[in-house]
């Protein structure tokens, strides 16, 4: 949201976590972004078992913390409680990012169940794996290459049809209108 302030400010100027901007002539005031994390506390934090990895701006939980997190959730604990229980340091990561995390993981959990809190990221990255494929991977990965080089050869076959029969019908139409 975007808050308009009544006393004169100059741009950028930083008002608590508050950021001002000129928007349409006048002064107005933005949240700032999240807390960002010192390196000391990216260490401490580092050292908690259910952070998978933690930067200067954002922090990823394991999978095996939200789901905790949803079981005790569901019994009535709050979302501070659950997360001071787990080791993590309240004053790190701020009231605002434990209720976010909250919400997004709630939400998650009620469309998708137990698989809206998986993170979807590492098994999409696009990234090359660092590490030697098992014979039967490369079986699978082989398999699933051919089956798509035959989808297509057979959608190329198609497509050379389907351009054979539009040139015959304009052949045979332009023979047609000759012939009368």
């Amino acid at each position: 949201k975007m808050y308009p302030i009544r006393w004169t400010l100059k741009k950028g100027h930083l008002v608590g976590s508050f950021l001002c901007t000129m928007n349409k002539k006048r002064a107005v005031v933005k949240q700032m972004s999240k807390k960002h994390f010192t390196m000391q506390e990216q260490d401490q934090l580092r050292r908690n078992p259910y952070v998978r990895n933690v930067s200067a701006k954002a922090i990823t939980y394991t999978d095996a913390f939200k789901e905790r997190f949803i079981q005790q959730h569901s019994q009535g604990t709050l979302p501070s409680e659950i997360f001071q229980e787990a080791g993590f340091p309240i004053d790190v990561l701020g009231a605002t990012r434990i209720q976010k995390a909250s919400n997004r993981w709630r939400t998650a959990f009620q469309e998708q169940g137990s698989a809206g809190l998986t993170d979807g990221r590492k098994h999409a990255s696009g990234r090359p794996l660092n590490r030697e494929l098992s014979l039967e991977e490369k079986y699978a990965r082989l398999e699933a290459k051919m089956k798509w080089l035959e989808a297509e050869n057979e959608f190329l076959k198609k497509l050379d049809h389907l351009e054979r029969q539009m040139r015959r019908k304009k052949s045979n139409s332009v023979h047609d209108k000759n012939s009368n």
